[in-house]
């Protein structure tokens, strides 16, 4: 890390209520001195290490998991080395507490347990002035990465209005933790355009736009000018969409992928991970991924995803003929002799094609599909609890010696299935990995930990190298690049245990190597960069939650 000492132009309480710059107990006494700290902080000045076991010891001694989330909000909101710090040490640990499942509980009582803003939130009351609020949030900053919801499709728990905000702040989070993306260049963002959600429009604590949600052209202007504002104020940044319901999330990245750099997490990265999964699973079958029959339920975004990303890879791998991905949504196998969203059209089946398998209108349930399609695969992302129900996994087994099994669905009772029960009902032939952590699992006198496809895995790792390399445009191949070293990123250790993701553990390790093959991918911007050229770049922008000697400016 590098130790040449940093310039500073705050002092006194202004320096220590800057959580970018606090040390708060770990400013020395020439520091104390030097920027008019005396006798504001305790005389003994501690170490980071010392700072980090405290907070170690507070957090072990809290049992609810949103206790813990807000004692580390609040530790965010003051002291962003040491938050950060505390994370990189048991990741593991913590991530279900900032991110899912716990971010989920936040966001739904997020105007309950509010405590201090963070952010910017983009209102209708800011149409017309939308850059002004944008240079205002910055306060100066270099902003060079966004994370922007407009609420609407929580992870499996919709509308959340105005609390969707923990979501950017938690994905952002995750960023710097998992890729050393400096918290200085980051903004989270919710375009507050309303909620849906009656419950939150009729609590008194609410703190959200208390309308119902902007539709149609209102809603398109505002996003328009949301998109132009950024491109002035903040050049050049990277814009992640998150959590956009699926009819806005497709259309809104198609709107702005050409206008700034940008991508959809629930999209591409959900898709990214997944075909991560069933490459990863390859390693252990032997298939190759154009002989895997996949059925995912779940239409949403996040299925639209996958599907996009999974048919890609396929036919790069010589696949022809028969269609190798079903997709069922709440009705049942998507066939395109039924009336279909506009974004649905792309998954739909050639009617033709699905009697064939004997799938004819009132037989194309997920039952029916198991039983005549033969997949080999199973993936949810429907966010309905228990969906793969034991007749629906033994039928499964029937057809295949071993089923790749993704309940990828959040937060956890949101799950489609259970690990145990996979391993149960498929006398342990299944690989499964799940979207929420789950513990080890025990079955036939063996344990089986299970792998947490987390889109962790991939989205810093494609931000770190977007910004490593000032990617106008992330293409999809950035993300089938991804895929492919995540899945080799997996030891054969791991795989022995049981795992199709690598230990979250190992999460900062593994985005290293992930955004090395993101930049050499290339796409429409040409060649990447050399392995080397891309390590050197990375290197240099790489922040490490570590305190540096200060200065007076």
């Amino acid at each position: 890390m590098d130790s040449t000492p940093r310039i500073i132009r705050r002092s006194g309480h202004d320096l220590i209520r800057d959580p970018l710059l606090n040390k708060g107990s770990a400013f020395t006494l020439a520091e104390r001195r030097a920027f008019h700290l005396d006798g504001l902080l305790p005389h003994r000045p501690v170490s980071i290490d010392i700072q980090r076991a405290r907070v170690f010891a507070n957090l072990d001694r809290l049992q609810d998991p949103l206790d813990k989330y807000m004692a580390l909000a609040a530790l965010q909101d003051r002291n962003e080395h040491l938050y950060f710090n505390v994370l990189v040490h048991r990741l593991e640990e913590y991530l279900p507490v900032i991110y899912t499942p716990t971010v989920g509980l936040a966001t739904q009582r997020y105007s309950h347990v509010f405590q201090r803003a963070r952010g910017v939130w983009i209102t209708p009351g800011h149409k017309g002035r939308i850059a002004d609020v944008l240079r205002q949030a910055a306060a100066g900053r270099n902003v060079r990465l966004i994370v922007a919801t407009d609420n609407e499709s929580i992870l499996g728990i919709g509308d959340q209005g105005a609390g969707g905000m923990a979501i950017s702040i938690g994905k952002l989070a995750l960023y710097t933790a998992a890729a050393g993306v400096d918290p200085a260049f980051v903004l989270p963002v919710s375009l507050d355009v309303g909620t849906g959600n009656a419950q939150l429009l009729a609590d008194p604590h609410y703190l959200g736009w208390p309308a119902q949600r902007l539709r149609g052209a209102a809603y398109d202007e505002l996003l328009d000018e949301f998109v132009a504002a950024v491109a002035s104020v903040f050049p050049g940044a990277l814009v992640q969409w998150e959590d956009f319901r699926k009819e806005n999330a497709l259309r809104v990245l198609d709107r702005y992928r050409n206008r700034l750099p940008t991508f959809n997490d629930d999209i591409q990265g959900t898709g990214a991970v997944a075909l991560a999964g069933l490459l990863a699973a390859g390693r252990i079958t032997g298939r190759r991924i154009s002989a895997e029959r996949v059925l995912v339920l779940g239409a949403g975004a996040a299925g639209l995803g996958i599907i996009r990303q999974l048919r890609s890879a396929m036919q790069a791998d010589g696949a022809q003929g028969v269609p190798l991905v079903a997709a069922l949504d709440s009705r049942g196998l998507i066939v395109d002799d039924e009336p279909q969203d506009a974004y649905k059209r792309e998954l739909a089946w050639p009617a033709a094609v699905a009697a064939g398998f004997g799938l004819v209108r009132g037989h194309r349930t997920l039952q029916d599909v198991v039983e005549r399609f033969h997949p080999t695969v199973l993936i949810g992302t429907s966010g309905q609890a228990n969906a793969f129900s034991e007749s629906v996994v033994r039928a499964m087994t029937k057809h295949c010696e071993r089923p790749v099994i993704l309940p990828l669905s959040n937060p956890t009772a949101h799950c489609e299935a259970r690990p145990q029960d996979l391993y149960d009902w498929t006398a342990g032939r299944a690989l499964v990995a799940t979207g929420s952590p789950f513990g080890p699992v025990q079955h036939g006198g063996r344990q089986y930990r299970v792998g947490q496809g987390n889109n962790a895995f991939i989205f810093p790792a494609v931000g770190l190298a977007a910004l490593a390399a000032g990617l106008v445009h992330i293409g999809d191949q950035r993300f089938s690049a991804a895929a492919r070293a995540l899945s080799q990123a997996l030891s054969e250790a791991e795989l022995a245990e049981g795992l199709l993701y690598p230990s979250i553990a190992r999460l900062r390790e593994v985005s290293r190597q992930v955004a090395r093959a993101v930049l050499a991918a290339g796409d429409a911007d040409g060649p990447g960069p050399e392995e080397m050229e891309a390590g050197r770049r990375m290197a240099a922008m790489w922040w490490e939650p570590e305190y540096v000697d200060y200065r007076p400016a």
